[in-house]
């Protein structure tokens, strides 16, 4: 069985990897330099931290949730507590910055509530932030502040305002991970929701729902070769609805044509469809609808 590794805390980290131990135990900030190579941790691992990098990597090895980083990838990452995790022997092609914050550290602080809303730390690693030159100014000019911070002072006021930067650090990605929903090739942005319409008409249509039942976000995400949260990201960008939603719909759709086209009963629809159980479809029916299966029909043949 593979060994993976879990860190309870950053210093742990910085002493297996081989760093000198962090300013404070629950913060690390490290500034790598072009052209060194670094490996963190033993091998693969996890850890009780979050992770935000901003780098080009030229060689090496990173491993983030099921993918491995390659050089099309974009140049920051972020990285959520308990993730698998493996770099080794990464050299960079420019200047860039890594810096670790324990979940410790947000407690009691509004950005440990806020932190959960930003989508980005559930994407694979081949999904990372692609930044403009403007906008990687933006990113060093607010770990730049954090660095100052971390190294000059430690008084009641050094928390709030590290936190109140890297809030700023994450508000600005999820901003420009919207512009790259945007601007990015068609074959990441503009057809995800396309793509996804066809793989579910070719489910429905190879009738896989009477043996397989319902096709779920993480059947649909594997099939378009991206991660749940990220479909579900491009699809709110494009469209307005998350997977979810664009899953109820085209159901609902199906059972409405059913409702109106077949002699089935409402029981009966709701296996047809693959829906384990007629109630789930009756309350997601009318949650959707508005009003029950059995309303509907009857509203539409009076």
């Amino acid at each position: 069985m593979e060994k993976i590794n879990h860190y309870k805390s950053i210093v742990e980290l910085h002493e297996k990897s081989g760093f000198d131990p962090p300013k404070n135990p629950l913060l690390s900030l490290m500034t790598c330099k072009e052209l060194m190579t670094y490996s963190v941790g033993q091998d693969r691992f996890t850890g009780d931290f979050y992770m935000i990098a901003l780098k080009k990597i030229k060689s090496g090895h990173i491993l983030y949730g099921k993918t491995k980083y390659d050089h099309s990838n974009g140049s920051a990452v972020f990285m959520k507590p308990r993730q698998i995790i493996e770099v080794r022997n990464v050299q960079f092609a420019e200047k860039g910055f890594v810096m670790f914050f324990h979940e410790d550290y947000l407690s009691g602080h509004l950005l440990n509530v806020q932190i959960k809303k930003y989508g980005y730390f559930e994407y694979e690693i081949n999904e990372a932030l692609h930044i403009s030159p403007s906008e990687e100014v933006i990113m060093w000019e607010l770990y730049e502040k954090i660095r100052k911070e971390y190294d000059e002072n430690s008084d009641e006021f050094s928390r709030e305002i590290i936190l109140s930067h890297i809030d700023s650090i994450l508000k600005y990605s999820d901003r420009f991970y919207k512009r790259q929903f945007i601007d990015r090739s068609p074959n990441v942005s503009g057809t995800m929701v396309k793509k996804f319409m066809t793989v579910l008409n070719d489910y429905f249509k190879e009738e896989k729902h009477l043996n397989e039942g319902l096709p779920s976000v993480n059947f649909m995400a594997n099939k378009l070769a991206v991660s749940p949260r990220y479909l579900s990201d491009v699809l709110k960008q494009e469209t307005g609805k998350t997977a979810l939603e664009h899953l109820h719909i085209y159901l609902i759709g199906e059972a409405k044509n059913l409702l109106l086209s077949s002699e089935s009963n409402v029981a009966g629809i709701a296996y047809d469809l693959g829906f384990e159980s007629p109630s789930y479809f009756s309350r997601l029916f009318k949650k959707v609808v508005g009003v029950t299966p059995g309303q509907y029909k009857k509203e539409a043949v009076n």
